[in-house]
């Protein structure tokens, strides 16, 4: 099964996470489909915290691509900020 979840990335202390679409049986960090966007945690000023591109997730979810729950409060809260 496909699933869209975060791989996570950056330093210690420093954390950065790529969202992509990846085999659920591979692991966190190994190999992906497709990297869709990204969120860093720890943005500050005028830093992006958070872009993903919504036609390329819209294509995911179409073929039946599962988003794990991270993601999707993720995408959530992007929502609501852009409207």
């Amino acid at each position: 099964m496909v699933v869209i979840r975060l791989a996570r990335g950056g330093a210690k202390k420093r954390p950065f996470f790529s969202i992509v679409a990846t085999d659920s049986r591979n692991r966190r960090d190994g190999r992906f489909i497709e990297q869709l966007g990204f969120y860093n945690p720890v943005a500050s000023g005028k830093e992006e915290g958070f872009r993903i591109a919504q036609d390329r997730l819209t294509y995911w979810q179409g073929v039946g691509a599962q988003v794990s729950p991270t993601v999707a409060r993720l995408i959530g809260s992007a929502g609501k900020t852009a409207a």
